[in-house]
């Protein structure tokens, strides 16, 4: 069976109802952390409007903040006077610019930040997409404190600089701890001049280190921890590290951090954790089911505010959900279900209960959606399919078949239903165009 799920149409069409909709499970934890937001990415093929995602998502479930992944003029005018707490990132593309001209980080900041800071209650500028992935290598390294300093710089020309702080996003291989022991985390040798510089910044401006968490890269690389560690269930033999136990992921990593920051001298410094998720789809263990034992775990252990036994009733200053909505068109060099770590499909429909800031109610989801009818592009069984691999590929290419991924949730299709539901997934893509439903007449 190809996939049923349709586009939405743009803001101006005219709007169907949505067939099917998940299931919300029912649970019902504390109230969430104060201190908890949520991402929100703009790597959608289909993005539903801005002035929707705030009025119909972020204000009726009362998320208290929010992460945007880049400077966006739509989102940052629908987020004006709602009170909203907003974190503005600087994609790396614009790191080696923004370090290289006083001029070009004074302008993009009076493009993004001043002319909105009378009606957006900004936090944070976040500068870098973790710019020390280890597969950047050092790429990006000479232009990170650089950027960060014009940005701040920018902000005080601007009178804003008390107001906003300047983080840089770090990945959590940023440090190494290959026994998974926090105690023995320090970071990357070929990161150590740079970090030594970025601290000293940190400090020096009030500003706190924020850590990219992974947990579920992190429970596939490491399979002599079990799935209850990461989603913060009751365990019968901690993980043991020295005179400290722990019993979930997150603990251990903040941990790690703290380690991390000792070791370089900086021993007392703030800790936001800017990314912290699990996905609905695209591999084993990715499902909605599972991704609601985390997110209700974490929110419910920060909401406790005990800290970690480095820390112990200091947790993390903020911690950001990963994330609101589905972005089919990320980058799934780690895997596909890169693509499935929203809490609310692409358009805007939850699926499944994570307490965002609404307490125990159930999510609200995206009203009024505008939807494309109700047509399928499937292949025809009775063509020559003899050469159907080439087009399966190209529009597995151009589109999105994670969920076609082992364990993911269409992995079961078998041999063609899963040739349609690429040629399906393409068409949607393509806003239903006759064009994009051809594949060589295959169809």
């Amino acid at each position: 069976m190809p996939s049923n799920r349709r586009r939405p149409l743009p803001p101006s069409a005219p709007g169907l109802l949505l067939l099917l909709l998940l299931p919300l499970l029912a649970v019902a934890p504390p109230p969430a952390a104060s201190a908890v937001g949520v991402n929100w990415g703009f790597a959608s093929s289909h993005p539903l409007p801005a002035a929707q995602v705030v009025q119909g998502l972020l204000l009726p479930n009362s998320v208290p903040r929010v992460r945007l992944a880049a400077a966006s003029s739509d989102a940052l005018s629908a987020l004006a006077g709602t009170g909203v707490a907003v974190t503005v990132g600087v994609p790396d593309a614009l790191l080696r610019p923004l370090a290289s001209s006083t001029k070009a980080a004074a302008a993009w900041v009076h493009d993004n930040i001043t002319r909105y800071a009378s009606s957006v209650r900004f936090e944070y500028i976040a500068v870098g997409d973790e710019p020390f992935l280890l597969s950047h290598g050092q790429h990006f390294h000479p232009f990170v404190v650089p950027a960060a300093a014009n940005i701040k710089k920018a902000l005080t020309a601007a009178k804003l600089s008390t107001k906003i702080k300047v983080v840089v996003p770090c990945s959590v291989d940023t440090y190494q701890n290959a026994s998974m022991l926090p105690s023995k985390a320090s970071f990357r040798p070929d990161v150590n001049k740079t970090m030594a510089e970025l601290l000293s910044f940190l400090t020096n401006n009030s500003s706190p280190f924020m850590v990219e968490l992974d947990p579920f890269l992190s429970f596939q690389q490491h399979k002599n921890l079990s799935l209850d560690y990461y989603l913060f269930q009751l365990m019968s033999h901690p993980v043991k590290d020295g005179q400290n136990k722990y019993d979930n992921y997150f603990d251990a990593s903040i941990d790690a951090v703290v380690t991390a920051l000792t070791n370089a001298g900086f021993s007392d410094m703030d800790i936001i954790v800017g990314r912290a998720g699990w996905p609905t789809d695209g591999a084993v263990n990715a499902t909605p089911a599972i991704a609601q034992s985390f997110m209700t775990g974490l929110v419910n252990h920060l909401a406790k505010k005990s800290g970690t036994p480095l820390r112990p009733k200091v947790p993390p200053i903020e911690t950001y959900l990963f994330s609101l909505l589905d972005e089919d068109q990320r980058n799934t060099t780690s895997g596909g279900y890169e693509r499935h770590h929203g809490i609310f499909t692409f358009d805007g429909q939850a699926k499944y209960y994570a307490n965002i800031g609404q307490g125990p109610k159930s999510l609200k989801n995206a009203p009024d959606v505008g939807y494309f009818p109700s047509k399928w592009c499937v292949i025809d069984n009775n063509k020559d399919l003899s050469n159907v691999s080439a087009s399966f590929s190209a529009a597995c290419s151009n589109g999105d078949c994670t969920a076609l991924s082992p364990g993911g949730s269409c992995s079961g299709l078998g041999w063609p239903g899963n040739v349609s539901y690429a040629f399906n997934n393409y068409y949607q893509q393509h806003d239903q165009s006759e064009d994009s439903c051809n594949f060589n007449g295959l169809v």
